[in-house]
């Protein structure tokens, strides 16, 4: 009997190492990357990225042009001469993550910022004083000269907001260290996210006002029920 289970249980151990070997690798961003990238992005930035007359040189571009581009769903065009505005990304997360491996691979641009929290004060101070001309003290966005537009940031996520700070896509000028430091980056980011609509997971807002509102409306809530109970209870008594 220890025999033939000791046989079953040396048959199991190939049969999974058998199976574990024969299971495939899982490709490295890059490659993933390479193969996303000639399907849907060769064709207007070229097959190594060298450029073409339908899309710009993606060389030295760096991880954070192409996270910022393909995180906001500007790139890749919906078609040839279509704005490159915000839409919803045409990629998820992971295939995000494996183009701008690949991309990121073809020179040495600027890597994606990293951005922790800042002084929401100094935040407001330098929105104020160096975005809300454009963006709006709102974040609604505006129209600028030569029908050109700066867009909305109500959507926009911290490293999206530092990512182009630094890289100053479409009409927007750049911020290099020097200008804007990454303390105050920070900072910006902070503010702008303090802004957007906050989500009521737990139930109706009770217009924000925080825990006091929230456990009167449960007490009288509470009560009226517990006086409904023993009203019920009074019927049926003898």
């Amino acid at each position: 009997m220890r025999r033939a289970l000791a046989i079953l249980g040396c048959a199991l151990a190939v049969a999974g190492a058998s199976g574990a070997a024969a299971a495939p690798p899982t490709p490295a961003p890059e490659t993933r990357g390479r193969a996303l990238y000639g399907q849907s992005c060769a064709t207007c930035h070229g097959q190594n990225g060298e450029g073409s007359p339908r899309g710009p040189n993606l060389e030295n571009s760096g991880a954070a042009a192409a996270d910022f581009q393909l995180s906001t769903g500007r790139m890749p065009l919906p078609h040839p001469g279509a704005a490159s505005e915000r839409r919803q990304p045409a990629f998820g997360p992971r295939d995000i993550d494996a183009l701008t491996a690949y991309i990121a691979s073809l020179g040495h641009g600027p890597a994606i910022p990293v951005v922790s929290r800042g002084d929401l004060q100094e935040g407001r101070e330098i929105f104020v004083s160096t975005c809300a001309a454009c963006h709006s003290g709102s974040l609604a966005g505006g129209t600028l000269s030569s029908g050109r537009a700066a867009p909305p940031l109500l959507a926009s996520t911290p490293t999206q907001i530092a990512e182009a700070i630094r890289l100053g896509p479409g009409a927007m000028p750049s911020f290099p260290r020097g200008v804007i430091s990454d303390a105050q980056v920070n900072a910006i980011a902070t503010y702008v996210t303090s802004l957007r609509p906050q989500l009521d997971h737990g139930g109706a807002p009770l217009g924000g006002f925080g825990p006091v509102p929230e456990g009167a409306v449960a007490w009288v809530f509470g009560l009226c029920l517990l006086a409904l109970f023993i009203r019920l209870i009074g019927k049926r008594a003898p």
